[in-house]
């Protein structure tokens, strides 16, 4: 990682095409640190079921609104709500008045599963944090939150990839 670092150092005064395909390589490598290693069960799954347990590790969802925020059929988000369904991952929930409108959400052991998911996560990302000194740590969150609302500002605008 050190090899990244002095890259990113060296990037000051490059020009904004240069810094973003350096900030995306540092990303992607923390990524690979904190998200890819075994996370014990959860590693087991499919990437279109996990990324739908992520999902409704936030709350319930409408299996509708569930395959438009992950950009997938609906008849395929059926087939994967089955899938998770058999392995009592998630269950589907009558929501309001329409009982014909069903909602995902996980089941107890869905929950654990994810919870312990993003323990594990927090604790590998606690244990890295700790190599840096507390201003460079603060600095590097800061700086995570002012992207992520340069992303949500830019999402909200409708801006994709950065085209105006």
């Amino acid at each position: 990682m050190m090899k990244s670092v002095n890259k990113a150092v060296a990037m000051k005064g490059a020009n904004t095409h240069e810094q973003a395909k350096t900030f995306v390589s540092l990303l992607i490598e923390v990524w690979r640190q904190v998200f890819l290693p075994d996370d014990g069960q959860v590693s087991e799954l499919p990437v279109a079921q996990l990324r739908v347990c992520g999902t409704l590790f936030r709350g319930p969802r409408p299996m509708s609104a569930l395959s438009r925020e992950l950009g997938v059929s609906l008849s395929a988000m059926t087939q994967i709500a089955d899938r998770l369904e058999r392995a009592h991952l998630v269950q589907r929930v009558a929501t309001g008045s329409d009982r014909r409108i069903k909602c995902l959400q996980l089941t107890p052991r869905g929950e654990k599963i994810m919870r312990i998911r993003e323990d594990v996560r927090a604790q590998r990302a606690a244990a890295m944090l700790e190599h840096l000194p507390p201003t460079v740590r603060e600095g590097a969150l800061e700086s995570l939150q002012r992207f992520a609302g340069a992303c949500a500002e830019m999402k909200q605008r409708g801006v994709a990839h950065g085209d105006d």
